[in-house]
């Protein structure tokens, strides 16, 4: 027999299991053949998404004997047959995999026969220290949407309907294994219809956890506000569906719904009405932040968003994502839903229970938000829902498959065609990001994977838009978003976390990482938590590029540009608008936007206006009080000497470098907003005021507003000035210019001086990579611009896809470098 080297691969494909045993004879052909033998190890998602019975089925296809099992390492294959059919099968289960799997590589070699006469499925084996990837939630599949919608299927209209292509996993799984006991389906014991499913090796069902149906599983309730029943399921044929009938009934004549999901509750309410879609926005303590859409289909979202091909793919993937989609200028939905903004979140139904409230109701159209009071985490159970949801549902639509884990639905928009996460949660978390070579060297990723098997890590993220990030092997495990940690409950949640994702990923990590800050929550976790041998410290920026490089396996230095609205920086003031040489050691800051007063502080994120008299007083000084501007007309007299006084006496007033202030002061120099009721409210407000002027100067040759660049404190350093932008731009709204047109080309001249800087840092040390990160860089329009004329300048440009540019992706970036700091220590 020839020699045959191991293999690796990755592609798609699924499943979980392990109980019963299937076999079957070989035929008389393959009894005389001679006979080859590969043993495989298929590591990656491969559990729980139907990936054994795969095997046998094209084991079978081949005229192979041998076995497949589930282990803690992955899925383990043996076959034996024929040498051509023995190829032919290694060169084709990856291509051919289930449509849910996730296969990151393989392990393969080849040994005598064993003289299997059968094909079987045996049970699963535990491996201590060993594990397998856990699939994240996954959206309703097909099959199960047929089932769902047939009236001669036994699961005709059931909210809780699945298979190993679909359903939760995730969200209710407590521990591992993934078994049906580890998950919140355990109190459900499957009927004799369901039991044989589970155990049929030919059933999509086999081995589906949250299997179940009409006679056995979950079900839903329907109760008013104080928790008194409005409408159960019952247990004959026309009973089973008037809860949901009475609920797109309720929807229809303009109540608010509470209503249980996958990760979590939402809130519901008909988008098209104006008046109930005001009355959530008061009751739930929401000002301006867009409310997300459920729509039935994507012909009906066509109707009032445009949608691109990448972005219809976005819309209907088994993660199921909110996406980011351009108004129609004649949309009819709700002016409230997404007040000063360009585009509408819009998602497709996920679950049964989503397509059974759209499907058949008068509602097509639903606003469907998060569950929760603003700055508080997701509820996820039925008691707590009655008490923290009271006030603002009318409503509860509760069902009883306990949900163990939150998970917020994730938000990704498209730039340039191209998908970009702008929240990592439900349908992603918690697949890994594979690491690029973060120890620096020269050797491969392979030969290093012994040395990072035991540099584990745990980062902790940062305050806003927290999520943690754990490292096995060369592995990053992301977590879902946590929210802003600024309370007890989302605390709470971020410990149950970290947890959890140790307890699923079998490590405990013995090095932490965490941000400079010394008040952020995260950090004083680190500082304080038992059972590490390292607390490693992260530059909040320096951990926004090495997320970008992580992502896209970057090696060696690149130009970062960090653009965000806080980071904690080394000489203790605030950063965040910063052009960093890194790698994952270490960083040289080598330009910045010049300093300038946070006049008080917290407050000036609040208020912009601050920020804007910040600008001008940096600008004009005492003359300031003599411009004729509409702004300072409307801020007052009083305000404007009150802010200055503080600024002059440095009283709560931090000096900051932020890229994300100075738009939130232009956003309320022009008049678009004062106060954010919301975290980057103005910046956001900005980009949809400057996409008016975009769209009418494509072909127009607008030059940037005049800036200046000047060398720094330290040798080599260069500070960017806009003073000689603000006067211009002060002298363009006195002579009443449009604002749409100065906001538009205000962007422009961000993106001047990014590239002029990278330039300049490329002629210097001959650099030609870019990293964009940071919150700045949600920015549809500034990343466009900016990323054309990087691209037209001869630079290699990097942006985030797998994890947000914002303080969401940090975690990554900590981990890297912790990771690759590690090494030092040893």
């Amino acid at each position: 027999m020839k020699e045959r080297p191991n293999s690796s691969c990755a592609c798609l494909g699924e499943e979980h299991g392990g109980q019963k045993i299937a076999t079957r004879k070989p035929t008389t052909a393959e009894v005389n053949q001679v006979k080859v033998r590969a043993r495989l190890l298929v590591r990656g998602v491969v559990q729980g998404v139907g990936f054994r019975p795969f095997v046998d089925r094209f084991a079978r296809q081949h005229h192979l004997t041998g076995w497949v099992l589930n282990s803690s390492a992955g899925v383990e294959i043996e076959i034996e047959g024929q040498d051509d059919e023995v190829e032919r099968f290694v060169q084709g289960f990856c291509r051919q995999a289930p449509p849910r799997a996730i296969i990151t590589d393989f392990d393969l070699s080849y040994h005598p026969p064993a003289g299997y006469t059968h094909f079987t499925i045996r049970e699963s084996v535990a491996q201590p220290q060993e594990f397998t990837l856990i699939s994240p939630d996954l959206g309703i599949c097909p099959d199960c949407l047929r089932e769902l919608r047939d009236p001669a299927n036994r699961r005709y209209g059931y909210p809780f309907i699945n298979c190993t292509n679909c359903g939760p996993r995730y969200t209710i799984i407590q521990d591992i294994p993934y078994d049906r006991p580890n998950t919140t389906m355990k109190k459900f014991t499957m009927c004799p219809a369901c039991e044989k499913e589970y155990n049929d090796p030919q059933d999509r069902r086999f081995h589906a956890q949250p299997n179940a149906c009409w006679d056995c599983g979950p079900r839903i309730w329907l109760t008013d506000a104080q928790g008194q029943a409005a409408a159960a399921a019952c247990s004959d044929t026309c009973g089973r569906h008037k809860v949901m009938a009475q609920a797109r009934e309720l929807l229809a004549r303009g109540k608010i719904l509470a209503i249980k999901g996958l990760g979590g509750f939402h809130l519901a309410c008909d988008a098209r009405n104006e008046q109930v879609v005001q009355a959530l926005r008061q009751r739930k303590h929401r000002e301006g932040k867009p409310f997300a859409l459920m729509v039935a289909t994507v012909d009906e979202v066509r109707l009032f968003c445009h949608v691109s091909e990448p972005e219809e793919r976005s819309l209907t993937s088994a993660a199921a994502p909110i996406v980011l989609l351009r108004k129609r200028d004649d949309a009819l939905v709700a002016p409230s839903v997404a007040p000063r903004s360009e585009y509408f979140g819009v998602m497709l139904p996920y679950t049964p229970l989503h397509h059974l409230l759209l499907s058949d109701g008068p509602c097509r159209i639903l606003v469907m938000t998060s569950g929760n009071i603003s700055q508080e985490p997701i509820v996820i159970s039925n008691e707590e829902a009655l008490v923290r949801l009271a006030g603002i549902a009318d409503y509860f639509l509760f069902h009883d498959r306990d949900i163990y884990t939150r998970a917020d639905d994730s938000i990704v928009h498209l730039v340039e065609g191209k998908e970009a996460i702008l929240r990592r949660s439900r349908g992603w978390c918690p697949l890994p990001i594979r690491l690029a070579d973060v120890a620096g060297g020269a050797a491969s990723l392979e030969q290093t994977h012994r040395k990072y098997a035991k540099l584990e890590v745990l980062a902790c993220g940062g305050e806003l838009k927290n999520s943690i990030c754990l490292t096995r092997g060369e592995d990053a495990f992301v977590s879902q978003y946590l929210g802003d940690l600024e309370n007890l409950e989302t605390f709470r949640f971020f410990e149950h976390t970290v947890n959890k994702m140790k307890l699923i990923l079998k490590v405990d990590p013995k090095i932490i990482a965490y941000d400079l800050h010394p008040d952020y929550l995260s950090t004083k976790y680190a500082k304080e938590a038992d059972g590490f041998d390292l607390r490693l410290p992260v530059q909040h920026h320096h951990a926004h590029i090495a997320s970008c490089m992580a992502e896209n396996g970057l090696v060696g230095k690149v130009i970062g540009i960090a653009w965000d609205g806080t980071g904690y920086g080394e000489d203790g003031c605030i950063w965040g608008g910063e052009f960093l040489v890194a790698d994952f050691i270490s960083f040289e800051r080598k330009a910045f936007f010049s300093y300038l007063p946070l006049p008080g502080g917290q407050m000036a994120i609040r208020e912009p206006y601050r920020m804007a008299l910040s600008y001008l007083y940096q600008a004009f000084g005492e003359g300031l009080e003599d411009l004729d501007l509409p702004f300072l007309h409307r801020i007052g007299l009083e305000k404007q000497r009150a802010v200055i006084e503080i600024m002059q006496k440095g009283i709560n007033s931090p000096l900051t470098s932020s890229a994300g202030r100075l738009f939130e002061a232009l956003a309320s120099l022009l008049g678009v907003r004062d106060k954010n009721s919301f975290e980057g409210q103005a910046a956001m407000e900005l980009q949809y005021l400057a996409s008016f002027a975009a769209k009418c100067s494509r072909r127009a040759k607008i030059n940037p507003y005049p800036y200046s660049i000047r060398e720094g404190e330290a040798v080599g350093q260069m500070r960017i000035e806009v003073a000689p932008m603000i006067e211009q731009i002060v002298h363009e709204l006195i002579n009443h210019e449009g604002a749409d047109q100065i906001a538009f080309r205000f962007h422009l001249t961000m993106a001047e001086i990014a590239v002029e800087i990278c330039r300049r840092i490329r002629q210097e040390s001959g650099l030609g990579r870019v990293a964009l990160s940071g919150g700045v860089f949600q920015n549809r329009l500034l990343t466009s611009l900016l990323v054309k004329k990087l691209l037209a300048q001869g630079f290699d440009c990097y942006q985030h896809r797998k994890v947000p540019p914002n303080d969401g992706g940090i975690c990554l970036g900590q981990a890297a470098v912790a990771k690759s700091k590690s090494h030092h220590y040893e």
